[in-house]
């Protein structure tokens, strides 16, 4: 039995194939990001799925690809805690930036590959490798135009009065907004990132609003800058998004590429189904 499987911080999308690539199951469980969450979390999160802990002993081969797993560190950390978990399989763990890449790019051109969901990120892949040239600091430093990044500003605009009264009185309808809730989410509970990645629903739903279009567009020119305009051949090819901040806002991020003179290529919510055609044509 072979597990693919993409993981956010929110969560984890599973699917198990037999050796000729036929779907066995599919499931999700919570996100596994390492570097939010302790190895007896990520156990706890893997026991409460019963397809994954049932199967457990006949999976042979297990592919990872999460969020938080950009250094070795990282990625062996969590290595050990699957091969704990998964007695006989051969493990791979790589960051998520590479379902992205597979998945998007099935010809292995090179491109630009960028994730836009609870956190984001964003490399070159040269066909082969990705390349980054800047090293991700996690979700309270970087993750520009992320899911996270996008509710912490929606509660800070709600707190300190700049969200328009009207916006505000609906955010306040829709979320429980009480301080000790929030504090209590972000200081005391796991997954901070993916709670206030929650908060962007709101602005996804409400995208068309002059408040809301100066915050979407901002965010993205500043991820342009930063993360985008860091590889110098960034006009040339085309750049690919996966993520659900990508995906229900695509046609802001088509703007703003085009006038920075990008190319905007595939734009998938999920990678998980380009995946399975990854490994299936690849064996691998």
């Amino acid at each position: 039995m072979i597990l693919l499987v993409d993981s956010g911080s929110t969560k984890a999308d599973w699917i198990a194939l037999d050796d000729n690539g036929n779907r066995l199951f599919t499931t999700q469980s919570l996100g596994l990001n390492p570097e939010v969450l302790e190895k007896k979390e990520v156990i706890e999160r893997l026991e409460d799925r019963f397809d994954i802990y049932h199967n457990r002993n006949q999976v042979s081969h297990l592919y990872f690809y999460g969020a938080g797993c950009g250094t070795d560190r990282m990625k062996n950390a969590l290595a050990e805690t699957f091969k704990e978990f998964f007695p006989n399989a051969e493990i791979s763990v790589k960051e998520d930036t590479y379902a992205a890449a597979y998945a998007t790019n099935p010809h292995n051109e090179p491109a630009i590959i960028s994730i836009l969901g609870t956190g984001s990120n964003c490399s070159f892949f040269d066909g082969e490798e990705l390349h980054q040239k800047v090293q991700s600091l996690g979700y309270i430093a970087m993750d520009d135009c992320s899911g996270n990044r996008f509710g912490r500003q929606l509660v800070r605009s709600y707190y300190f009065g700049k969200m328009p009264k009207h916006l505000a009185e609906k955010f306040g309808k829709e979320y429980d907004m009480d301080p000790d809730v929030i504090k209590n989410h972000l200081y005391k509970q796991p997954n901070p990132n993916a709670y206030l990645a929650t908060f962007a629903k709101f602005l996804i739903q409400n995208k068309n609003e002059p408040f809301f279009q100066t915050i979407i567009f901002d965010a993205m020119e500043t991820f342009v800058e930063n993360y985008i305009r860091q590889y110098d051949n960034c006009a040339e090819v085309k750049v690919h998004f996966v993520g659900s901040i990508a995906f229900y806002l695509k046609e802001e991020l088509k703007v703003v590429l085009d006038r920075n003179g990008l190319q905007l290529g595939n734009v998938l919510r999920r990678p998980i189904d380009g995946l399975i055609e990854y490994h299936t044509v690849n064996k691998k």
